[in-house]
């Protein structure tokens, strides 16, 4: 009895102690005690760690599901270890849904197709019955949203992140639950449950400054061996609110993840073979690209390419992590890697283009020297929210080109504000072609470039270079656009140029000496 009396005070101690401890670190205090390793045996190899990131046509279907899963699985047996799997919503679940949100404004609240399409996939797997039973929840909570936008008439960029938010959050509950039926340990998250916080920008979201600490702690709680598959595109807000990060949103959730955790690679599964030299919808020999910087991939961006978004990019580039783009269609194709450094070798990385431009050519009324003028320009452009693609100035004057998702009512009113002091012409059905590569070999790109131009008739309106260290564009006609893509691309790509392309003195040299040593 005297012992038990002396043992209850340190008892009571250690109750109180535990009471006040933090769950999480009684949990990591548990584990710290077991004998448990998350790595392989010390012979083995190390994994190579890796982010992938699928989009909306790689999950399109049941088929494309199941395609997807199967080349997860088959990753990790080449010795990837995905830490955290990046989805879209199904095939066009996104479009149903604003579609729904649109009806509901009407009157009429009906989401069949969005249900028909998880339903199939669920029944095609035979899913287990708690997989079902969240996406049912899940659909009938955006159901009852649409009920009430139905009675209220209205849908506020708030409600329209959280009514598309059920794509997403339906889609990796399936990806997650199929990976479990292949044998592959996978769970499914919100992506706010694995650190995705952003500000309260609805439609076009931040991620907050301290979105890298998040990540890494929700990360640390979670087994390396058990594939995360994550919300792509959207977050939440400091109010617990539904955030999406607009265009390139995805991408931007797998570069995130990927850069916090320092992983070996960021992998963007898409159904080409990485980066084109061209868009092999116009140009059949489009041949993949092994490696380009971030900024050519940022250029390539901006000037129509199918590549990661800029914005999406600045993690990776950040932390310096690599970014695959690979094809969901054909795994072994290596891909293309985008990096600090680019192919050095290649003169001309890549080609690209903007259709469907508009140009303005404005000149001031002003007398020669006035300063303010440029001010006067850029200023108006602003009160507009007008974004410039291409400029080329002088003292007295500045073109400049706008591309068709600038509203004309905007253009409109700035033709009309810059009356005063400037004369404008506005052209239109114009294009930007630009070339991707290193300005420092400009002149031996231009005397190719110009003498294919003379040959085919091709008239440049106007040219752009210097600001950007990896392009230069021009602006042509949209009905010269195609004759002077195809013919760049066989010069620079096909060695089949219509001129004899122009080599560099240092190459020329190099290369004669080359064929004089093959001879000897």
């Amino acid at each position: 009895q005297q012992q038990q009396q002396q043992q209850q005070p340190s008892i009571t101690r250690m109750m109180m102690t535990t009471k006040k401890e933090d769950p999480h670190e009684a949990v990591e205090d548990y584990k710290s005690h077991m004998s448990i390793s998350r790595t392989k045996n010390e012979g083995d190899s190390k994994p190579i760690e890796v982010a992938m990131k699928f989009g909306g046509s790689s999950l399109a279907n049941y088929e494309r599901i199941d395609h997807v899963a199967n080349l997860i699985k088959d990753q990790i047996e080449l010795g990837y270890r995905p830490r955290a799997v990046v989805c879209s919503a199904m095939g066009k679940t996104t479009n149903n849904l604003l579609s729904a949100g649109d009806f509901a404004l009407e009157g009429r609240v009906n989401l069949d197709a969005v249900r028909t399409l998880h339903t199939a996939t669920l029944e095609e797997f035979g899913m287990p019955d708690h997989t079902a039973q969240e996406i049912k929840a899940l659909l009938d909570e955006c159901e009852d949203m649409l009920n009430g936008v139905r009675m209220i008439q209205e849908l506020s960029p708030k409600s329209l992140d959280q009514l598309v938010s059920y794509g997403e959050r339906c889609s990796v509950r399936v990806m997650a639950a199929r990976l479990n039926q292949l044998g592959v340990p996978a769970q499914a998250f919100d992506s706010w449950e694995m650190g995705i916080f952003t500000n309260s920008e609805f439609g076009d979201a931040k991620l907050l400054p301290s979105h890298e600490e998040s990540i890494q702690e929700a990360f640390s709680k979670l087994d390396s061996n058990v594939v995360a598959v994550i919300t792509g595109f959207i977050g939440h807000d400091p109010n617990g609110k539904i955030t999406t990060l607009g265009r390139g949103g995805s991408d931007l959730t797998a570069t995130a993840l990927g850069a916090a955790l320092g992983l070996d690679e960021i992998q963007v599964w898409k159904d080409v073979d990485g980066i084109l030299t061209s868009d092999p919808r116009l140009v059949a020999n489009a041949i993949p690209v092994n490696r380009v910087s971030y900024e050519e991939a940022a250029e390539l961006a901006y000037f129509g390419a199918q590549v990661l978004h800029p914005i999406a990019m600045q993690p990776a580039m950040k932390h310096n992590v690599p970014v695959r783009v690979k094809n969901s269609y054909n795994p072994s194709a290596e891909g293309t890697v985008i990096e600090n450094e680019g192919d050095n070798e290649q003169l001309v990385t890549a080609i690209t283009y903007k259709r469907d431009i508009k140009v303005l050519d404005i000149h001031s009324t002003q007398m020669l020297g006035a300063y303010g003028f440029l001010s006067q320009v850029f200023g108006d452009f602003a009160k507009h929210k007008l974004s410039v693609d291409v400029l080329a100035s002088s003292e007295v004057s500045v073109s400049l080109t706008l591309d068709k998702k600038q509203k004309l009512d905007s253009i409109n009113c700035l033709l009309n504000d810059m009356e005063p002091y400037a004369e404008v012409t506005l052209k239109e059905n114009k294009s930007i072609l630009t070339l991707i590569t290193d300005v420092e070999r400009s002149s031996e790109v231009l005397a190719t470039v110009f003498r294919v131009f003379s040959t085919q008739g091709i008239k440049v309106e106007m040219m752009s270079q210097g600001a950007s260290k990896v392009n230069i564009s021009f602006i042509l006609s949209d009905d010269e656009l195609e004759t002077a893509v195809l013919n760049l691309h066989k010069c620079f790509f096909e060695d089949e140029c219509v001129v004899e392309k122009y080599i560099a003195k240092a190459d020329a040299e190099e290369e004669t000496a080359a064929t004089t040593a093959a001879k000897l």
